[in-house]
Formats: structure tokens, sequence, C-alpha cells
């Protein structure tokens, strides 16, 4: 068991030998198997005998009883099932930390997706009180991160959310997660392999400390699982089988990029843990028919062979290009349903957010509308090619 990057707010000093710094880092720490339910009390008896149990209502519908099985006789009392209010909201954080369950529980057990575990950081947070997070899916790294992405009520992005301290324990039940509808271990599968090419693209030329550079170099280990185990994980998933691949590739979606995260990111000091990958999904939020129609990692799969695009590594790009259409995962604008009109809002909405200033390269929308373009064209020839 590990414990997890909680940074905290870092004064960093850079002297004639280089940087020196406080802080305070904690790594995350995570269950994982078909019965790792039956580990929960033995982790967080120490916090308490009672946990608020929030969710997305299908998450709860799927884990709850297993869960309540397996801490039954433990002297551990779950709270009824909860709903978050279905998006990462702060409108939605206050109404959960409102509840009077919630408030009186000792901690707090966040189930489901990344948009229900982000609303649960912020009500830990905002109570203060411990968070263990209950993954259902495969498709984001939230459970473990100490970041959370927020959204307006509209459903556009609204900005990050920076706890404490990450989740202080993850149980990943590969058996709930084969369940799941297999699209969504797809949309996870395109995500993850935006953190290699943002981390190296954002830290380019940086002086890295001990931190950002940790996560730059582990940044690697989240493309090549995926590519290799991604396809047999959806066959898995397909069968509802929690075999080798699909473990291996949920520890890659959920663990392996969760601790990049970590690593790559304070509320104050920097933000190398994503770059133009994540812009294009940022502005397609402002896209409805491509927001609200596609999930996450989809539009970030997109948008990492927009970024090698951008930054003229064609080789790579196409060798991500035809993983992407080797598993279905999109390689032209049309197959996320952006068009040409929509170019210059998804631009003008990226230049706000901080991945567009948190690398040393000067990027123009100009120059990023054309990469998504290009992107388009090169995926368009290999479709005609096949």
């Amino acid at each position: 068991m590990t414990e997890g990057p909680d940074f905290r707010q870092i004064e960093w000093y850079r002297g004639a030998y280089g940087f020196f710094y406080t802080y305070t880092n904690c790594l995350p720490a995570w269950s994982v198997g078909p019965d790792c339910y039956k580990e929960v009390f033995s982790v967080v008896r120490r916090y308490g005998r009672t946990a608020a149990v929030v969710g997305g209502k299908t998450a709860l519908s799927k884990a709850y009883d297993k869960l309540a099985a397996a801490v039954a006789g433990t002297g551990l009392t779950l709270t009824r099932p909860i709903w978050y209010g279905g998006n990462s909201t702060y409108e939605n954080g206050d109404m959960v930390a409102a509840l009077e369950e919630v408030k009186n529980a000792d901690m707090v057990f966040a189930v489901g997706g990344g948009r229900a575990v982000d609303t649960c950081k912020y009500v830990a947070e905002k109570l203060d009180k411990p968070l263990f997070t209950f993954p259902t899916i495969a498709s984001n790294c939230a459970p473990v991160t100490a970041i959370g992405v927020f959204y307006n009520p509209d459903d556009s992005f609204k900005d990050y959310f920076y706890p404490t301290r990450c989740p202080l324990h993850t149980f990943i039940d590969t058996k709930v997660i084969a369940e799941a509808p297999e699209k969504l271990l797809w949309a996870g599968i395109g995500d993850p392999r935006s953190k290699e090419c943002e981390g190296e693209l954002c830290t380019r030329g940086r002086d890295l400390p001990h931190n950002p550079l940790m996560g730059r170099t582990m940044a690697a280990c989240c493309t090549d699982p995926l590519v290799e185990y991604g396809k047999q994980a959806l066959e898995e998933c397909k069968a509802n089988t929690a075999g080798n691949a699909l473990t291996q590739v949920a520890l890659c979606i959920i663990v392996s990029t969760g601790i990049v995260s970590n690593f790559a990111t304070t509320a104050h000091d920097y933000y190398y843990n994503s770059s133009l990958a994540h812009c294009v999904y940022y502005g397609a939020t402002l896209v409805p028919a491509s927001g609200h129609n596609h999930l996450h990692g989809e539009i970030v799969s997109f948008g990492v062979l927009t970024l090698l695009t951008y930054d003229k590594n064609f080789a790579r790009r196409d060798e991500l290009l035809a993983f992407n259409a080797s598993v279905g995962l999109p390689v032209t604008l049309a197959q996320i349903e952006l068009t040409e009109n929509d170019l210059q809002t998804v631009a003008d909405k990226a230049a706000t957010v901080l991945e567009w200033r948190c690398s040393l390269q000067t990027f123009t929308k100009e120059a990023f509308v054309q990469a998504m373009r290009d992107a388009d064209a090169a995926g368009k020839k290999y479709l005609a090619n096949q």
C-alpha cells in the first residue's frame, strides 16, 4: 500500500546550486482485483465507523450492494446510496455537503466515474473528511488524483479544483469495471495516451525539479500498455471478464496516469499535466454536438493527433492514428462531430485554459486550428487507404 502526492502550496527557491523547496508528498494507495472490496474495512477502520456513500445512479446500482456485503458484520455503517447530482459542479457539491447524513459521517466513499469522484473531492475537502474512491469504470484517473475537473451548469468547462491531498485509498474492483459498458473503457484508452506527449511538450526546455521530473519520466509508462493490451481488454470487457489485459489497462488508466497527474500538478506553482490534446476537449465542450455526444477520452484521443501534428512529430502521430483506427477511436473531426465552422470556437476556448499557458512554447490559435485541419486530413487519408 502506498500513500500519495499531496501538493500543498509550495515555496520554490532557485539558488546557486539548483532548486530548494518545502513540500509534502503522498502517493496514492490502491487495492485491485475482483474481490478487493473485502479489503475495505481493514483499510478504513482507523478513520471511523460511518461512511457516506455518494456517486452516480448507475454506479451505485452496480457497486453499493457488493460494497455493503463486503463490510457486513465489520462494524462499518454505510449511509443509503446518495446521488451526487449528475455533474461535477460546485452547486452539486454544495448540495451533497449540506446533507445531514453526509455531514454526520466519518468519511466519504466516492463511487462511480470521474465527475462523481471529483464532486466528492470537493465535498470531502469542504467537510474536512477522509475520502476513499471506488471507480466503477476505467475511463480516467480521477480516483487517485489531487485535482478535480469542474463544469458550469451548462456543462461547459469551468475550472480545476485542488484538494489538499489525493484520496486516501482507491478500491479498483475489476469485476465491476468488466461489467461496465465497453464504450467507457474504450474512451478511457483514448485519454491516458495524451500523458506522454503532453508532458514532454509542456516541460520542454525547462529545468525541472524532482516532482515534475518524476511525472514527465513516468508519463512514458502511460502509452505502451494501452497499445499492447487495449484490444484484448476491450474483448474482455465485452465478455464481462476481469482478465489480465483488462486489469493492466485499468491500472494504466486509473493509477499510472493518476500518479503522473499528481507529480505534474500543483495548485499554485506549476501545471505540466496536460497540454494541447486537452485543449481540443475543452474547446469541444462549447460545441454541443461534440461536447455533449462524445466522451472525454474519445475527444482527447483526437486531441493527441492534433498535438503531435502541431509539434510536427508525424511519425508518432501516424503510429497512434493507426492504433486509434484499429479500435475505433476517432481519427477525423467528423467522428467527434466538429466541423470547419467549429474550429475557431474550439481555438478561442483553448486559448483561455491553463494548458495553453503552461508551456514555454508559444502557441497560436491560427497554428492550432491548422493542426486540427491537418490531423483530420491525415485521418481521412488513412481511412481511405484501408
